[in-house]
């Protein structure tokens, strides 16, 4: 897989080689007293580190949570940073979670600090909010292209709040949400085998056959495990487009440390199960 590859084609390879399974590095406070870690960097870098040694050079991606490791500072931070590195290094795609949205030259300081090649904090993709209209992010789409990266732009999220902007209609009779997935295919046009700029969409909202979801891009799907949906949903939610989501799977997986092989256990039984429901669907 050349290094070279836009992130869809990337992404593509790396889910038909290793399955869909996305597992989050979301080192909150509590997660850290399940594992008997303190609250601290020594913790966060252990958890981190034990989460990338259990699972990085087994599943597709790793989507480390940037707002966990911000609340140490710059230590934290620069654990992030190696979290990345070491991430990448075993074979995994690193989707940063880091939802930035801005305008202007403020937004292209956020793409600069993630989607440029030369960046400490360098990622294969990006979560980003779209809610300062579409058309802010256009230094991140341009710095992504440019560097072969992807973006993953908040669309239909699982978190019961999003529908009040999500779901609100413009003029033209089509709702927000719907929007942003008509933006996105028109970035993935023509790319192949999958364009490099997907959508978040959540798998525990249910029917979404009123939705044009087939973007040519990734769906990047929270909500499998601790927040209700199993990955026997995915086909029901996702229809037609079921082989271009990345389920992810934060606490259901992490829980299950600090034992590494516990941890590659359960994200074994995710993947095997999505395969499955893939499969099926």
């Amino acid at each position: 897989m050349s290094p070279t590859e836009p992130f869809g084609a990337r992404l593509r390879h790396a889910m038909d080689e290793r399955g869909p399974l996305c597992v989050g590095i979301d080192p909150h406070a509590s997660l850290l007293a399940e594992w008997d870690l303190n609250d601290d960097v020594a913790g966060l870098e252990r958890f981190s580190r034990t989460v990338v040694e259990a699972v990085a050079d087994r599943v597709a991606v790793l989507k480390p949570q940037s707002a966990f490791f911000e609340r140490f500072g710059s230590r934290g931070v620069a654990v992030l940073e190696k979290s990345v590195e070491e991430a990448r290094a075993a074979g995994a795609l690193v989707v940063m979670d880091a939802k930035r949205g801005d305008i202007g030259s403020t937004m292209a300081a956020y793409a600069e600090s993630f989607l440029h090649k030369d960046a400490p904090l360098f990622s294969d993709a990006l979560t980003v909010s779209p809610y300062l209209g579409y058309g802010a992010l256009g230094p991140a789409v341009e710095l992504a292209r440019e560097n072969g990266a992807g973006l993953f732009v908040l669309a239909l999220t699982s978190n019961p709040e999003g529908g009040e902007v999500q779901h609100a209609l413009r003029p033209d009779g089509r709702n927000v949400g719907a929007t942003m997935l008509a933006h996105l295919a028109r970035e993935n046009t023509r790319q192949s085998p999958m364009g490099s700029f997907g959508a978040v969409v959540g798998a525990t909202l249910g029917d979404l056959s009123s939705y044009d979801l087939d973007i040519n891009g990734p769906l990047l799907a929270p909500g499998i495990g601790a927040q209700g949906a199993t990955p026997a949903d995915l086909p029901a939610v996702f229809g037609p487009v079921v082989r271009n989501v990345v389920p992810n799977v934060s606490r259901g997986v992490l829980r299950h440390g600090p034992d590494v092989v516990a941890l590659r256990d359960a994200a074994q039984r995710f993947a095997d199960e999505i395969r499955a429901a893939v499969a099926g669907g």
